[in-house]
């Protein structure tokens, strides 16, 4: 569906006019323009003229092309030409699929002239030309003449390279560019935008960091020299990372766990007794216990439900941790490393050597009651060196 915008001369919005095909002839657009704006083909006419090229329509079999602008100003019936318009639409050829602006004073301009006229609507050429010519003016700008790099001059002779650090060329044209065992000179940043409060004077240039002052003397700022003396200190991967405890300022007795001994966390207060323990821990006692018993008065059938927060606690706990920077100790974890790394005592292996012994011993003991008497094979007595007959034993 194709379509022709038109507004009147007295309007500021435009309408839109449908149709099928490429071309609409001037007959039919005047026709649905009658229609839309429900005005009387005998009481007026209407003149039509082009919005960009301000050409006005005269012949009724002109072909208006599609998506074109027109203007629109209603004339007395009796048809009134406009005298200030020179151009005039011929009807085209129904094989041709554009139709072609006939001067009737002058020859057409040239494409060539066309491109150098600043006001393409006022020219005196067809539309496909102004087109060409609007198009070849758009990108004249961006021209590759006129963004291409114009070749350096001489440096200036304030211009030092700052690769070998010697007047008349630049780093790029550096002679020692290429030279693997040449060392540049080392390039010193200024320190503008620190305070003097900050920098540290240093006597050489080749310290790590120096900067430039204002002055011609050389700075490292305070900070840097600080990290600088002390280093990286690498850590080594995969080490466990050990939980920081402020071992100097003591826990205060009020903050402590009855369970874990250790500081609250998310204190919670049990009703029976009124005492405050670790949520986790005071919930994990009582469902432990058969009974729900409370650790501390022993009252039984206490719900977990029913352990109420402590806030003024846990207030005292944060206050704590944020003035000492403590942090709780992971007992567990500790506990079962502990029991990893221990050795067993002289003791328990004794206790076990005895143990597995015994365990042996009955089982041959056992052995020997199952087998029949006749069946076990005699054997030799050894004679000791005060007569006595020992028994020999097997190994």
């Amino acid at each position: 569906m194709s379509c022709v915008h038109y507004k009147f001369s007295s309007k500021l919005n435009y309408a839109t006019v449908t149709f099928n095909g490429l071309h609409i002839s001037l007959r039919d657009l005047k026709r649905q323009i009658f229609g839309r704006e429900k005005l009387k083909p005998a009481n007026c006419d209407l003149q039509i003229s082009n919005a960009q090229t301000k050409e006005e329509y005269t012949d009724e079999n002109a072909l208006i092309p599609k998506n074109s602008s027109v203007i629109v100003r209603r004339i007395p019936a009796g048809g009134v030409k406009g005298t200030s318009k020179r151009h005039v639409l011929s009807r085209t050829e129904p094989g041709s699929g554009t139709s072609k602006a006939v001067d009737e004073s002058s020859a057409s301009t040239s494409l060539a002239q066309l491109i150098k006229t600043a006001d393409l609507a006022e020219a005196n050429a067809s539309e496909e030309d102004k087109i060409k010519a609007m198009m070849v003016q758009s990108c004249q700008e961006y021209d590759p003449i006129n963004y291409m790099k114009k070749p350096l001059g001489p440096p200036p002779p304030s211009y030092i390279c700052f690769r070998c650090g010697k007047p008349g060329h630049y780093i790029k044209d550096c002679p020692t560019n290429g030279d693997k065992h040449f060392e540049p000179v080392p390039r010193l940043k200024k320190s503008t935008g620190l305070p003097r409060s900050f920098m540290m004077e240093v006597k050489d240039p080749n310290t790590k960091g120096a900067m430039l002052t204002n002055t011609g003397k050389y700075a490292i700022p305070i900070i840097n020299a600080e990290a600088y003396a002390r280093g990286k200190r690498e850590k080594r991967p995969f080490s466990p990372e050990q939980p920081s405890s402020s071992s100097d300022e003591p826990i205060p007795d009020e903050l402590l766990c009855l369970i874990c001994k250790d500081i609250v966390t998310d204190a919670a207060v049990i009703p029976c007794c009124g005492n405050s323990y670790c949520d986790e821990c005071i919930r994990t006692a009582l469902l432990e216990s058969e009974e729900h018993t409370c650790p501390t008065c022993h009252q039984t059938d206490v719900s977990p439900d029913t352990l109420i927060a402590n806030k003024s606690l846990r207030k005292a706990v944060n206050n704590f941790k944020n003035g000492t920077g403590y942090t709780k100790r992971l007992r567990q974890q500790i506990q079962q490393h502990q029991q990893m790394m221990t050795v067993t005592p002289p003791a328990a292996l004794a206790t076990a050597a005895g143990q597995s012994t015994s365990s042996s011993l009955s089982i041959s003991t056992l052995l020997e009651e199952k087998v029949p008497a006749q069946r076990q094979p005699a054997l030799p007595s050894l004679a000791g060196p005060q007569g006595q007959s020992i028994p020999s034993t097997g190994k």
